[in-house]
């Protein structure tokens, strides 16, 4: 692929991916993650990865890991992004980290960056369990505190049995009564 089609195909992938997490995020009141989210794809360390990896079909940082054994995009988008698992971790007083529980708002846009990156990657197949699906395949892969990890399964799964549209009015319930 050349480099002008991987330059417009990463840039257009980040665009309609934090449109679509910014559509869902203001639908359950989170309008500062909306507008925010995922800003730090357009830092130099993650935004030419990007380009040098994309291949339209899965995330660069597969690619950037298959070639180095590790990815300095993912790295630095984890520790810029409070919507991660990894940005939670603790290190301990011997050297091991331990995850901490996720604030409401940030789970919420966990789950919004979740399925939003679902219906990018899988367009008209895209089905309300697709996320779950996802997360299921690899969830040991995410380090996660357990009581965060119970929320983001439940979650998940009511939105597998409920659709995204009823979910996310829930969640902007939870998050207002969190407020009062």
């Amino acid at each position: 692929m050349t480099f002008t089609k991987r330059f417009l195909g990463h840039l257009k992938t980040v665009h309609n991916h934090r449109k679509m997490v910014r559509k869902l995020c203001f639908k359950c009141g989170l309008y500062w993650q909306g507008l925010t989210h995922d800003l730090s794809k357009y830092h130099p360390v993650e935004f030419w990865n990007g380009v040098k990896y994309y291949t339209g079909t899965a995330s660069p940082h597969v690619g950037e890991r298959a070639e180095k054994g590790y990815s300095d995009a993912w790295v630095h988008h984890h520790n810029h992004n409070k919507h991660h698992g990894e940005y939670w971790q603790d290190i301990q007083p011997d050297g091991t980290t331990k995850p901490i529980p996720i604030p409401t708002k940030y789970l919420f846009e966990m789950l919004c960056d979740r399925i939003a990156a679902s219906m990018i990657y899988l367009g008209d197949k895209y089905t309300d369990d697709a996320a779950l699906n996802y997360y299921l395949s690899h969830k040991y892969e995410n380090v996660l505190n357990n009581g965060t990890r119970n929320r983001l399964e439940y979650w998940l799964k009511r939105v597998s049995q409920s659709g995204i549209y009823k979910v996310l009015q829930e969640m902007k319930r939870q998050l207002k009564d969190e407020r009062n």
